[in-house]
């Protein structure tokens, strides 16, 4: 492989998979190779995470296939939130024997399965143990790629590099939405589920080669593997705030997201203009990466509060029966909530230390328990005893997260770095090279 600060580096391939140059001191770093490495980790994400919310555009198409409740639907689409949580716990027990590049695309190959699957799926319940699967694969790869990203950048430049993970994420849950409502629309719900089997074999290839193979999970020498990870990560209090932290927001987005469509159909819109609702997502593609930023001038849990304050003014805002009032508390509430996981995710690796394999599946598993515990809470909820109610438990949720987020504790080396900041003195972060070693 050439290294990434060679001109003759070729774009296609290979850009986060450089070898460090053992001797050479480190140079700043290239604004064009962090946009370059950063592009490819949010497309990363983007073909690992499309499937997640792509069936919440459908929702309504798929109760009137299957014939069930809109709890019952809207549990069996979010049941991939229970293979995450699972495979979450696995990654942070297994994941020091797992080589990150293999358990990365190995598992985005696995991924196709179920959702092709899917296509042919004529039960509810089959359907449902189906999108678990998903959640299995997708989470692994998830899990992998965030240690990935925590021990492969400096501290300085982690955040931004999660925080482009994360804004894959949102682009997922845009273009994932839209494509799956334009998809079932015109070709019906087998061809949407095989065209994101696709999409998914595009993510494997990509994981292949672009990443770099790592030597075991980067494994820690100094600590036993039996002990190492989990009594390290769950003793920690500020992770346990994190891991709190994550929860609710996905117990928040996912109750949001998934019943808001329900909402949305008796203010008379078509399952076609369901996806092109999703493109209140658009504005957190240029926000989410901000979290670099934000994490740069304020310590974590004043940046998560100011976050999930904007996301509570989004809520609020759907309790209105005007169509403009609610899609801009949608967008509100998915800057927020995403602004926030990325400040989130950072923490992990921050806090952990060493242990970020452990902690980003302990991470994982708290999330997608929220999601899944969001999908069923909200849902009978919804159907006992209306929207408005739903959106106040939302509102209650992001309160908790905020109360969570205040009791974080700032490094005092971050702190240091962010005085430098507001003085103006850039120079006082530590130097980086573009590649991907620090």
């Amino acid at each position: 492989m050439t290294d990434l600060d060679r001109a003759s580096l070729p774009a296609s391939v290979s850009a986060l998979a450089a070898p460090a140059a053992p001797a050479a001191p480190a140079a700043p770093a290239a604004p064009a190779a962090d946009r370059l490495h950063f592009g490819i980790i949010a497309l990363i994400a983007f073909l690992t995470l499309v499937d997640l919310f792509a069936a919440q555009a459908i929702l309504p198409s798929l109760q009137k296939e299957f014939g069930v409740s809109r709890a019952a639907i809207g549990f069996a689409v979010n049941a991939s939130t229970f293979g995450m949580a699972a495979a979450g716990l696995a990654v942070g027990i297994f994941g020091r024997s797992i080589d990150r590049r293999n358990g990365i695309w190995i598992s985005l190959v696995l991924l196709a399965v179920p959702t092709a699957l899917l296509s042919v799926a004529g039960h509810i319940g089959l359907f449902a143990v189906l999108r678990v699967a998903q959640g299995l694969c997708m989470a692994t790869a998830f899990a992998l790629t965030m240690a990935y990203l925590s021990e492969h950048f400096p501290p300085n430049r982690a955040t931004a590099a999660l925080a482009a993970y994360v804004t894959g994420n949102v682009a997922s849950n845009l273009f994932g939405r839209i494509l799956s409502a334009a998809v079932a629309d015109f070709g019906g719900l087998s061809i949407n589920f095989i065209s994101f089997a696709v999409l998914n074999l595009m993510g494997a290839a990509l994981a292949w080669a672009t990443l770099e193979r790592t030597q075991r999970m980067m494994p820690n020498q100094g600590m036993s593997a039996e002990k190492g990870s989990w009594q390290a990560v769950l003793v920690n209090g500020q992770l346990r705030y994190v891991f709190a932290i994550g929860f609710l927001l996905l117990f928040v987005f996912i109750g949001t997201y998934t019943y808001v469509n329900f909402q949305l159909v008796e203010l008379g819109l078509s399952p076609m203009a369901l996806g092109l609702v999703y493109l209140v997502f658009l504005p957190s593609l240029f926000t989410t990466p901000l979290g670099g930023m934000i994490s740069r001038h304020l310590a974590p849990g004043p940046g998560i509060v100011l976050t999930l304050c904007a996301a509570t003014l989004g809520l609020l805002a759907l309790l209105s029966t005007s169509l403009i009032l609610v899609l801009s508390g949608l967008a509100l509430v998915a800057v927020g909530t995403f602004l926030a996981q990325a400040l989130a995710t950072a923490q992990v690796g921050r806090i952990a230390d060493r242990e970020k394999a452990a902690a980003s599946g302990a991470y994982l598993a708290f999330y997608y328990a929220g999601g899944l515990l969001g999908s069923l809470v909200l849902g009978q909820i919804y159907d006992r005893f209306g929207w408005n109610l739903c959106v106040l438990a939302l509102v209650a949720a992001l309160a908790s997260a905020m109360l969570l987020a205040a009791r974080l504790r700032s490094d005092p080396a971050e702190k240091a770095i962010r005085n430098a900041y507001r003085n103006g003195q850039e120079t006082a972060l530590p130097n980086t090279d573009c590649r991907l070693h620090p």
